[in-house]
């Protein structure tokens, strides 16, 4: 599912233009990205929560020449789903 058969979708089961749906959703992506950046977890219940990782840094080896490397460290984005949600699609 694309980002416009899901705006679809919202404005089917919410009785909300598509217009009004999209403006959710990007409202919805926005706040969970913000939170994120400020270090905050977004925790919904039942579907899910969005947090941050710290990946260290460490060596790697480059495929194509076998030489070392050094892949430095970063933060990534998680996202762990709920109990109802990993219910639902069993």
């Amino acid at each position: 599912m694309n980002k416009t058969e899901l705006i679809d979708r919202i404005a089917a089961g919410s009785d909300l233009s598509k217009a009004a749906a999209k403006k959710a959703l990007d409202a919805t992506t926005e706040a969970i990205k913000a939170a994120l950046v400020a270090g905050d977890k977004v925790q919904l219940v039942g579907f899910g929560t969005f947090s941050v990782n710290e990946r260290p840094a460490r060596q790697g080896i480059n495929p194509a020449t076998k030489a070392k490397i050094n892949i430095p460290a970063k933060k990534v984005a998680k996202f762990k789903a709920g109990a109802e949600l990993n219910d639902a699609i069993k």
